[in-house]
This record gives C-alpha cells, structure tokens and sequence, in this order.
C-alpha cells in the first residue's frame, strides 16, 4: 500500500527540477518555503566507477534493479534464501515510497540496497540539476523508509553520464556501478537462458546485473546460476563485501616493469634463443599452457594444480586477458609465472617487425596492469612458428628468450581425447622437457591433466616453472 506522506514529500521534493514520475510538469504552486539551495554543477573529482572488483578470490555479487510487487519479491527473495545467496538490489526512490516494507523485507533477509533513482529517468536526457536531484532524492527516501544511507548509485540502463559520476562525488557516495555480466533479462529470456549466459561468463570479481521488476523468468533462473557458481567453487557475496574484500588497480605507469617491453626497429643484430627444452640431469620437467579460457575452464586447471602443489607457466593471449585481468591475477596469486603469448594470437610470420612489435608491447603492458607487476620475459609464438628475422625483432623488444617446447599432443583439438593427451605427453616427456598445454574451452585437457600429473610424478618427474628451470640450466 502507498505511504502517501513519504510519497508526496518525494513529490514535492522534485518539483524543482519539474519533474513527477516519468517527467510531467507539476501545474500546481507550491507552498511558499524558504528559497531552495541551487545546485551547480560539481568541479570536483569525478566519482569512481565499477564495472567488476579487482580480486583473485572466488567470490562474486549478484545484483537486481528496479523492485516488483509484492508476488514477484516474495519468490525471488525466497529463491535467494533457498541458495543462501546475499544481494545487492539497486532501488527506484518513488517505489521504496510506495512499498517500503517491501525494501525493509530485503533488508531482513541479509540483502543490500542501493540506489537506483528517484524514477529510473534516462539521465542522458536530464540536466545536471536534475540528475543530482534523482540521486539525492532517492538517498533520502531510502534513508527515511530503512534507516540506510546508499554508497552506490546505479542507473536504469547500467549507462552513466559524467554528471552523474559527478553528482555522485558531490552526494558523496562511494561509486556509479556498471557490471561486467549481463544476461539481458529484459529481452524476456527464459530461465535456460539467463543461466547458461551467468555460467559462461561467470568471473572473480564479477557483477551480475539482473532485474527485479520486469521478467518473472528471473526467479527460476536462480537455481541455475546458484548451481553455475557452485560447480567451479565460486560463492555470491554483496557487492560491499565483494568491494571490501577487492583491491585496487595501480596505473599501469606506476607498476615497475611496465616499460620492459619497447618498440625497437633496430632489430637486424639482435640476438635470441629458441628454448625447446633444457639439458639438465635433474628429472625436472616444466609444465606450460598457452592461450586463455573462460573462467570456469581456466579455475578447473587453477584448482587441479593447487591440489597437486604444481606451479605451472602460462602463456596469455592478452586480448582475453583485457576482458577478465582477475584471472591472470589468480594465476599469479597460485604461485604460477604468467608470459607474453601475443594480444591477437597471430601467426608471427605474417606480421610486419612494426605490427608484431607493438603486439608484443601492447600484451605485455595489458599483462602487468592485470597481474600488477612484471610478467616472466618469456615469448612464446603462437602456433609455435618463428623464422629468424622474427626472432631478432621479438628479440629487439626485450624477449631474449622465445619459449617453445618439446612435448605437444595437439590438446587444442577437441578430437583428440584425454587417453590420448597422456600417452602423447608419457612418450614425449625427459629430463628439462617443456610440454605445451591450452587452457581453451570445451577440449580434453582438464580430464587429462590429473593423470598426467601422477603419471609423471610416478615416474620421479619434478614440476618446475620454465623461467626457474632455464635459470638453474645456466
């Protein structure tokens, strides 16, 4: 039932910037009060924004816009608590006017709330003014109906303007709140659906933005996503505590080791080594993987090494590391090297030295900032295939070493199966071997991978990183 006198002190709060629910003019004059402060537009520093948290650890935040009516909040609230997850929903101001008690519910329950406008206006369309008063006047309602003060704001669409990032820093809330997960429920998808997209692009770190007023087909896909986060150890917390847990990403300049990598056309006297394998009479074996996967692909070998205390060199194509820097940053955190394996994965021969070059500086700026740090100096070509001019020009731009290997199965292709990994890297395998690995999606590698552990191991193999094994060579 409406609260009409929390409502109509909405109302008139907003009849300064003319608006009323979907933007009609208020016809009627106001009583007289004290003239209202005017809002000018902030200088300040611009609001932070999150569209993830920066973070290695399994955890991710499962958000909800908008509020349904009291049915539609009752099963979805219910279904939360049937899978013990806490989430964050993002409110309209005018509807916690209308039902507080459903937003006092989601409060009882363990949930968050936050901010999500006074009435989920396009703020592309509204002038500053008006964008800080669909804020403010959202923070107060809430604050009113449910004693908290929101710290984040989050519009409709997930879209921000800069006035409202700076609307936010002058409200003083703590961030503008995008997400990097998106099934597009409002499309009326199907449960299937919306489930199957949360598990394929299911992340450390991620934020997951469903709605709360629109498709009833949210509800049944809680089980589904419950059931995705669970299958690759991963648990849903509020987005404050997923913030609280998370870290922040230095500048990429303010990262030592950044610049390693540079551009140098004078490339023609370089020298450099193709790394096959190492002579050693130490039964050291070094276990590498190229390439990159989804999360849940990728979490499997993660978990699989952790479990056998193994610590592996991966190789990333940095374009899929732009799109999920918390993976690469979990790799790191496991005790494993991460190395330059190109930002577009291209056949290195069909570059020119200016193209391959700045692929190579531009992987390996996009692999610190994600990592943090400096990333091992090894290159590893895709595909495997380098000539000599090549070389020196991989050389000139700070990779001396090019990493190659001597033990390959070919586990990139899904044909071959995981029997067929293991006798493939059990026939190849010697002392100071290097066996290639891919961390792809949807091929046999992960079923293999605890077998050719203990099958090694049985035979006195130790695992070590490439970048320690060629050290100890030397």
């Amino acid at each position: 039932m409406i609260q009409a006198s929390v409502l109509l002190a909405a109302l008139v709060l907003t009849t300064s910037c003319s608006m009323l629910g979907g933007g009609q003019e208020v016809s009627e004059t106001p009583p007289k009060t004290a003239p209202e402060q005017k809002i000018t537009r902030y200088e300040g520093e611009k609001s932070k924004v999150i569209p993830y948290v920066y973070t290695s650890r399994k955890e991710l935040t499962l958000t909800f816009n908008g509020m349904g009516d009291r049915a539609m909040m009752d099963k979805l609230l219910d279904e939360l608590d049937r899978y013990h997850i806490k989430a964050t929903f993002f409110l309209p101001g005018m509807r916690v006017a209308e039902e507080p008690d459903i937003a006092r519910d989601i409060l009882q329950r363990g949930h968050e709330i936050e901010n999500n406008t006074l009435n989920q206006l396009d703020m592309n369309k509204l002038g500053y003014e008006q964008v800080y008063k669909e804020i403010q006047l959202t923070n107060e309602v809430i604050k009113k109906e449910t004693g908290i003060s929101p710290r984040y704001i989050r519009t409709k669409s997930g879209d921000f303007t800069d006035d409202v990032r700076l609307a936010a820093a002058q409200l003083g809330m703590e961030a503008v709140v995008s997400y990097n997960i998106n099934p597009k429920d409002r499309d009326m998808k199907k449960a299937k659906a919306i489930g199957d997209y949360v598990e394929r692009f299911i992340s450390r770190g991620g934020i997951v933005s469903l709605n709360a007023d629109i498709n009833p087909e949210v509800i049944p896909s809680i089980p589904l996503i419950a059931k995705a986060a669970e299958n690759i150890g991963y648990q849903f917390v509020t987005l404050s505590d997923l913030v609280k847990n998370g870290g922040e990403r230095k500048p990429l300049e303010q990262i030592p080791g950044y610049d390693a990598v540079k551009v140098d056309m004078n490339y023609q006297n370089k020298q450099y080594r193709l790394i096959y394998n190492v002579e050693t009479d130490k039964p050291q074996i070094a276990l590498t993987f190229d390439d990159w996967g989804s999360d849940k692909t990728v979490t499997k070998i993660l978990d699989i090494l952790a479990k056998y205390d193994v610590k592996a060199t991966f190789f990333l194509r940095a374009k899929g590391v732009e799109t999920n820097p918390n993976l690469a940053r979990a790799m790191v955190d496991g005790g494993h090297d991460v190395a330059n394996h190109s930002y577009s994965h291209p056949v290195v021969t069909t570059l020119t030295p200016d193209q391959l070059q700045k692929d190579l500086v531009k992987a390996h700026q996009v692999i610190t900032e994600a990592i943090q740090q400096k990333p091992t100096m090894l290159f590893r070509p895709p595909t495997g295939v380098v000539d000599d001019q090549m070389g020196k020009v991989i050389s000139a731009v700070g990779y001396h070493d090019i990493a190659m290997y001597d033990v390959t199965t070919l586990d990139w292709d899904s044909k071959n199966s995981a029997a067929d990994i293991v006798n493939g890297v059990m026939k190849q395998t010697q002392k100071g071997s290097v066996i290639l690995l891919h961390m792809l999606d949807d091929i046999h590698t992960i079923e293999a991978l605890p077998i050719v552990i203990e099958s090694l191991r049985k035979k006195g193999f130790v695992f070590v990183k490439m970048a320690d094994m060629i050290k100890q060579a030397k």
